[in-house]
């Protein structure tokens, strides 16, 4: 038997408890550093697994890493399991549904995104015992992707310093080798405090905090002509100084995520966004206080990797989808737009087609569309070691992520068709690397050229620690 047909076999034999792993953290949704039972499943599943478990790591409750295997090079595999706020919904049913509770939802697949990593982990532990390879693998459940950057605190804190090649995915609704173009995202606070009075008989003696929020946004609007047209910012208003208008409010907070194409670019804005909000306190006499949240890099691609990887999923071939999936899927796509569906097929370089409600086919390697403007803490990673990332066919084509359609196909058998197809895919890329030690080295070269002229420093300023939420 070929060692990617019995990797894959090994993938299959835990194909339900894998899928059961998916369902149950759908059931139970946390969002960032509050992922107290998802770790518990997963380290629950590592013990049975038989791994050696390493818990709260970079200090942080909700990460653990399991390894398996003895000596020779080090391969990760990279997992999530966080949710998303506002996202609560029905499983299974084309409607907006939200379910009784706390309103949180996986709504960006990320209980599929775990398990899928932790099975491929655990064949590629079966498979490094069957063959005696020395080698080891791990899986590394992280949490708080969604605007936490804990992969960043973990590089920060050395816990892929020893890594060789990492390995992951996410949910998408086409199969293939992630492009890996985001942007690099800092969040920052920026508190003003000024100087309560009374709106009407003192306003004079007043200094208001949310004046100065006003007009720090006004003056990022008009700094929106004179960046760079692929960057973003975004604001949230946090405190708003009360709910009396005829007080003037002394205390007020807006959230700002910087994002820009590279480090060098982004840090650039951070400044000039600092500088605004300097501007906008002296305006107002009120005083500004800055503090960095979080901060992730940009995804640093890999070739090697990303051929070894497409090599797994040519062999493979698409997710085994049935008439069923294609039903659900055309009942997800009637609640989308023809612009969703089309955004899609741009973003992955393809020809529009609306009669195609799932991938049955594989994303040829190097087809550039439309860049993903979005931020991952998957690219701390990726600038420390050389990092392939998967997509996996697990949505119907056009289904928007951080929405109420992706929560309900959460725990559908169309999604899990795709989350054991690109655990294949995953486990096969490890076999490949550890059989052929030239991938490894030619990855680790790749990442070196890329990153000489700009060698890897941390995002994450020394003080900023991870938001840790207490234990419910």
């Amino acid at each position: 038997m070929q060692n990617s047909e019995r990797i894959w076999q090994l993938v299959d034999t835990r194909k339900d408890e894998y899928e059961a792993l998916s369902d149950r953290i759908w059931e139970m949704p946390e969002i960032a550093y509050n992922e107290y039972n998802s770790v518990a499943e997963h380290t629950a599943m590592l013990e049975a697994e038989g791994f050696r478990i390493t818990k709260d790591l970079a200090g942080i409750p909700t990460a653990v890493m399991g390894e398996a295997g003895d000596e020779g090079p080090v391969i990760a595999i990279l997992g999530e399991y966080d949710a998303l706020p506002g996202l609560s919904q029905e499983a299974g049913i084309a409607e907006p549904k939200p379910r009784p509770g706390d309103g949180m939802g996986h709504g960006c697949g990320h209980n599929l995104l775990g398990s899928a990593s932790l099975m491929a982990a655990a064949a590629v532990k079966d498979w490094l015992a069957e063959n005696g390879i020395k080698g080891r693998v791990r899986y590394y459940g992280c949490p708080a992707e969604e605007g936490g950057a804990a992969k960043a605190f973990m590089v920060r804190a050395g816990c892929f310093d020893d890594v060789d090649i990492a390995i992951t995915w996410h949910p998408m609704p086409f199969a293939g080798v992630n492009d890996a173009m985001s942007l690099a995202n800092t969040r920052m606070d920026f508190t003003f405090t000024g100087r309560a009075s009374h709106a009407a008989a003192a306003p004079h003696l007043g200094r208001s905090a949310l004046d100065a929020v006003e007009l720090m946004n006004v003056g990022v609007n008009y700094m929106r002509e004179h960046m760079p047209s692929d960057a973003r910012i975004h604001y949230a208003m946090i405190e708003t100084g009360g709910v009396a208008p005829n007080v003037v409010q002394a205390r007020a907070k807006v959230r700002y995520a910087v994002r820009a194409r590279d480090l060098t670019e982004m840090n650039a804005l951070n400044e000039r966004v600092r500088k605004v909000a300097q501007g906008a306190a002296l305006m107002t006499e009120t005083t500004v206080h800055v503090e960095v949240i979080s901060a992730v890099s940009n995804l640093m691609a890999n070739t090697p990797l990303d051929r070894t990887m497409q090599d797994n999923l040519l062999r493979l071939g698409p997710p085994p989808f049935d008439a069923e999936d294609r039903k659900f899927a055309d009942e997800i796509r009637a609640t989308l737009t023809d612009a969703d569906i089309a955004s899609h097929y741009r973003r992955a370089g393809l020809p529009i087609r609306k009669d195609q409600p799932l991938a049955d086919f594989i994303v040829p390697l190097g087809l550039r569309g439309e860049p993903m403007l979005g931020s991952t803490d998957v690219g701390d990673v990726s600038w420390k070691v050389p990092l392939v990332q998967a997509d996996g066919a697990t949505v119907a084509i056009g289904t928007p992520f951080h929405s109420w359609q992706l929560t309900a196909q959460g725990k559908s058998p169309l999604a899990k068709k795709g989350m054991v197809h690109v655990a294949k895919v995953m486990a096969g890329t490890a076999v490949d690397a550890l059989k052929n030690p030239a991938i490894i080295a030619q990855a680790k070269a790749d990442l070196a050229e890329r990153t000489r002229e700009s060698p890897y420093i941390s995002p994450l300023p020394a003080e900023v620690n991870p938001p840790i939420r207490p234990r419910p």
